[in-house]
């Protein structure tokens, strides 16, 4: 019997070799609660704060998870200099971790009065360079000014003094520090205008970028992509990303960010194609898989039509990636075109299919599927009308024999055309016609 004439639980049902294989492959246990202190020891600066405070806001259903992030928070931003976000902290925190984790004002105090001699000196530093007119120095003044101003938390003032060093960059090195300071607070401030304006700004330098650099801009890049909902580009970006970034831009993004991104855009955006040449084989970007098992393992699973187990990796993963502060706004619509995707393509091979065994094969009820596989229907997604009263999807496939004799007939046409035109011109030609226009 032809495959295309029989009824398929495609990804439900397997042959015995590859179902012993699977069911030996422990399923990785990604739905247990976030562990904070892992999860933070990925970042550092201002972001590993950000991504704390992040998770305090968005895990009101795990009190012990929040505190965690708090206390966290807290202690690192004592590290730091930024008393503003110090007394926000405070605020969030309301006592519950006793008098070690309160109010400060000795520490703000001082590291406010140590914040207005340091903003004086450097201002007095500033107006001096200006005045002996030396580049290099106005350069160097106004980068310690955004320096100052992004480790006290006033994004705005340091983005404008990052800027303001463009006028003064005098090798392709100081551009490219330029870019690379107004990229991290652009990215700070969700401005991805900015994000995208710089990279293109540092990617157009007369020198070749040092592959670090060239790995941090892509990466940024596919931040801007992906904020933009534009799932392909920033999935292009990522798989493009070297191996070489490492921990290298862990103050914007960890080397499993870049799997978990550019895996999750690539599956939702790429075809069966793309996924294979572009994800599975290659080899950089497996690097980055390898530190997200379960990433790795969901995109092997849909490019083997393994759905039930896909669908399940990506049910485990959904509570921890909600708290991502840059994936948490877009994971409701991956998730929707990934499973849009794994229907269709589980569609596609069939002349009908049971939809008892494609419910069963993506954990749904066969209502909620019959709604999924309409959806798809009317927006023209797939070809195929369903058979409601025994629950079987039919396949509408073009009369392939007819269209042959359409392309034939329309070839046909085609070389006639060509042929007149053609003895057309010759005649033309022989018998001067242009030659004899021009003499009249």
């Amino acid at each position: 019997m032809e495959p295309e004439d029989e009824i398929h639980a495609n990804g439900g049902v397997e042959d015995e070799e590859g179902s012993m294989s699977r069911s030996s492959r422990p399923i990785i246990s990604s739905g247990e609660q976030l562990d904070v202190e892992a999860y933070a020891s990925l970042y550092q600066g201002r972001t590993k704060i950000m991504r704390l405070l992040f998770i305090a806001d968005h895990c009101e259903d795990h009190p012990a998870m929040r505190v965690e992030a708090l206390r966290m928070a807290y202690d690192e931003i004592k590290k730091g200099e930024n008393t503003q976000l110090f007394r926000e902290v405070v605020q969030k925190i309301d006592g519950k971790l006793g008098p070690d984790y309160g109010m400060d004002s000795a520490w703000c105090d001082m590291v406010d009065r140590r914040a207005e001699l340091k903003k004086e000196k450097l201002e007095n530093e500033l107006n001096a360079y200006r005045t002996n007119l030396i580049k290099e120095s106005i350069r160097m003044g106004y980068n310690d000014f955004g320096d100052f101003y992004y480790a006290h938390g006033a994004l705005g003032d340091a983005f404008k003094n990052y800027v303001r060093t463009r006028d003064y960059c005098t090798t392709s090195k100081h551009i490219i520090h330029m870019c690379m300071s107004a990229i991290l607070v652009s990215i700070e401030m969700g401005q991805f205008t900015h994000v995208t304006s710089y990279v293109s700004k540092a990617e157009q330098s007369p020198e070749a970028l040092d592959p670090i650099t060239a790995a941090r801009l892509r990466c940024a890049a596919g931040l801007a992509h992906l904020e933009a909902k534009k799932y392909k580009l920033a999935a292009r970006k990522f798989l493009e990303t070297g191996p070489e970034l490492g921990s290298h831009y862990n103050d914007v993004i960890a080397p499993q960010d870049v799997a978990t991104y550019g895996g999750l855009c690539a599956l939702a955006s790429f075809d069966r194609t793309e996924l294979k040449n572009k994800v599975i084989d290659n080899v950089h970007f497996r690097n980055f898989l390898e530190l997200v098992p379960e990433v790795r393992e969901l995109i092997n699973d849909f490019y083997s039509s393994h759905y039930a187990s896909c669908l399940d990796y990506l049910g485990n993963l959904k509570a921890n990636l909600l708290l991502d502060i840059h994936l948490h706004d877009h994971v409701e619509t991956l998730y929707d075109q990934i499973r849009n995707k794994a229907l269709i393509q589980y569609t596609h091979p069939f002349v009908s299919v049971d939809m008892r065994m494609m419910a069963n094969a993506f954990k749904t009820s066969i209502a909620g599927l019959e709604k999924e596989l309409e959806a798809l229907i009317t927006d023209n997604q797939i070809q195929a009308r369903i058979d409601s009263h025994n629950k079987i999807l039919y396949a509408r496939h073009a009369d392939q024999r007819n269209a042959t004799f359409q392309r034939v007939l329309q070839t046909g046409n085609e070389f006639d055309r060509d042929v007149r035109s053609m003895l057309l011109r010759a005649d033309l030609i022989k018998h001067e016609y242009n030659h004899r226009a021009r003499k009249l």
